[in-house]
């Protein structure tokens, strides 16, 4: 492989890489501060579905925003990048799912639901991202 080759590759891998931080980071943040303030029960503890709507709802934001970051930084082919992005994500929240379905930690449409809209999520964002790469 070339060295532009192997720059391409490692740029490739840093937009995934950043980007997945730009949607996790700020929601594990944003988990703690929720327990911290008394509104989440304790870790470990069952989510009402309330209590999980309002998770979903900033992680969908947060996913959004982290695939149009990967698609941002991309170095070519942003949609293939923060589609990557998303499917990492579907991944690891089927792994999720499955390892915490007999947990009773809240309703089984919050794991199942991570996981379904981590693709249109990478879409949305690399779709965010496309426009704005056309001339005026």
């Amino acid at each position: 492989m070339s060295e532009a080759g192997t720059r391409r590759w490692g740029r490739s891998i840093v937009a995934v890489v950043v980007g997945i931080l730009v949607g996790v980071l700020p929601t594990l943040g944003i988990d703690e501060m929720l327990h911290l303030a008394g509104v989440y029960p304790a870790p470990g503890k069952p989510m009402t579905d309330g209590l999980c709507m309002l998770a979903t709802s900033y992680r969908l934001v947060l996913s959004v925003l982290g695939s149009y970051v990967i698609a941002r930084l991309a170095p070519d082919k942003p949609m293939h990048h923060a589609l990557a992005g998303g499917a990492i994500g579907f991944v690891v929240s089927v792994l999720g799912a499955v390892a915490t379905w007999n947990m009773d930690l809240g309703p089984h449409w919050y794991s199942v639901l991570l996981a379904v809209t981590a693709l249109p999520c990478a879409w949305i964002g690399g779709k965010l991202w496309r426009p704005s790469q056309q001339p005026a």
